[in-house]
């Protein structure tokens, strides 16, 4: 009994950093359905997020920012943000994570493709605003196989087959026999 229960607390203390790193990684979940546009700024009267947030309030800004499939990120005083909703701390600090930037004082902006490769668009502590022509032109840069991909689709469950009219009804299953006892 002893053994069994030092090897399923040994499985659950090795697969547990697994189970927790799939569960809020946010550009993870965005793979293969959009491309995610990450502004990490030092606060949230930075030039270059402000800038971007200003811009996308023009309608037709917007709708080339969506047609791009692009979905913008930004991380001001450590308080995350997703198309201007907020995210929760434990998901902000995921995000940083997944991006393994290190510690800087500037703002940075990077643009992650479908596929999940990253571009480091601004990477500098001048704090000035990037051309939104500069994001897009990048996007439109990208190779021809990270624009056609697409997300994975979900594995559905088998559908079960419709029954003609004329067959019968199946015969109920025998129920299973019980368990046998363990030995230790």
């Amino acid at each position: 009994m002893l053994v069994r229960s030092v090897t399923l607390a040994t499985l659950l203390a090795l697969s547990w950093p697994l189970l927790a790193a799939d569960s809020d990684a946010p550009l993870a979940k965005e793979l293969g359905k959009a491309r995610p546009l990450v502004v990490i700024a030092p606060s949230s009267a930075d030039p270059t997020l402000r800038g971007l947030n200003k811009a996308l309030e023009d309608p037709a800004t917007q709708k080339a920012f969506k047609e791009r499939n692009l979905v913008l990120y930004s991380v001001a005083s450590m308080m995350g943000k997703r198309e201007d909703k907020n995210l929760e701390q434990q998901t902000t600090m995921a995000l940083i994570r997944e991006l393994k930037l290190g510690a800087s004082k500037g703002t940075k902006v990077i643009l992650v493709g479908k596929d999940g490769e990253r571009h480091m668009l601004k990477d500098d502590e001048e704090g000035e605003a990037i051309d939104l022509q500069v994001i897009f032109k990048a996007v439109d840069e990208l190779p021809a196989s990270e624009k056609a991909m697409t997300a994975p689709e979900p594995v559905a469950a088998a559908a079960p087959e419709a029954k003609a009219k004329d067959s019968k009804p199946a015969k109920p299953a025998k129920p299973a026999a019980p368990p046998k006892p363990l030995e230790d």
